[in-house]
């Protein structure tokens, strides 16, 4: 594929890393979320423990994706996963459907961009003219 003019080759490099496969190109993203309990939620939890990491696996996994890890924390937000996924849409459909089984207090996402990419990104942020309202 060809740069379209005027576009640096690293515009190339900003874009969504694929996996070629003989099949076509597989794109995947990866996906923060952070998550606080509710207080029903952990007492069920405490009274009867589980692998929680394999069940929220199973939930990547049945909507295309994985889960590349799963913390327990301390503060503001009980844990955290991240996961792997094809899009954002995928992304967003697993939201709705942790979120509507009331066992969440927070459930926010977030995208994350490789740190390789920020070079790229900040290039081509370079050369994109932005001028804030009535200034």
């Amino acid at each position: 594929m060809k740069p379209e003019k005027g576009r640096r080759d690293t515009d190339r490099q900003c874009q969504i890393r694929t996996v070629s496969l003989h099949l076509g190109v597989v794109a995947v993203t990866k996906y923060l979320v952070l998550f606080g309990l509710t207080g029903e939620t952990i007492k069920r939890f405490v009274a009867k423990p589980s692998d929680r990491a394999a069940v929220v696996r199973d939930l990547a996994e049945s909507a295309g994706g994985s889960l590349e890890s799963y913390y327990w924390m301390f503060g503001q937000y009980d844990g955290a996963g991240v996961f792997v996924l094809p899009d954002s849409h995928t992304m967003a459909a697993i939201s709705l459907a942790a979120t509507s089984s009331g066992a969440f207090t927070r459930f926010e996402t977030h995208e994350l961009i490789e740190s390789a990419d920020l070079t790229a990104i900040a290039e081509r942020a370079s050369g994109i003219a932005y001028q804030p309202p009535g200034a």
